[in-house]
């Protein structure tokens, strides 16, 4: 059943998007309703086969990014999914599922790995994550941080 709209958190455009299994907070993100699937920006994204299955190997963001740790992830591919880019490419890309909190809220995320390097924002959070959840308002950035000055 889907939420009713006064029960939906909105946010803003941009948002801060925290990763507590993977140990990294406070990561900028920009909320696009145009885009199905979120994304998250990683560099070296290689496929490696284990006795368990497939896997991905990647590094999170990259060296010019200020939390960039050079901390190697390996987590099974959840799925593998073509996806048209902003400039109208196709590219296959790997899905990873992973925790993601935005404002207190903890939600299994599914990401896509793509180097986002050229983009101006390291996460991209899209409608699957969005929908029956948050309500977003364009005009509006950073709500969460409002919101926790407010409680203070």
């Amino acid at each position: 059943m889907a939420a009713k709209k006064r029960d939906l958190k909105v946010i803003g455009r941009l948002e801060p998007i925290n990763f507590p299994e993977w140990d990294l907070y406070g990561i900028d993100a920009k909320i696009d309703t145009g885009a199905y699937t979120s994304s998250l920006h990683c560099h070296h994204i290689k496929p490696v086969q284990k006795d368990e299955g497939e896997y991905v190997r990647f590094n999170l963001l990259d060296p010019s990014h200020e939390t960039y740790n050079d901390k190697l992830f390996e987590l099974p591919i959840h799925r593998k999914k073509v996806v048209k880019s902003s400039n109208g490419s196709r590219e296959e890309r790997f899905i990873v599922k992973t925790k993601v909190q935005l404002f207190d809220r903890l939600l299994t995320a599914e990401l896509s790995l793509t180097d986002r390097s050229e983009m101006r924002y390291p996460v991209l959070v899209g409608r699957k994550l969005i929908n029956g959840r948050f309500l977003v308002d364009v005009s509006q950035k950073y709500l969460s941080e409002k919101e926790i000055k407010e409680q203070t």
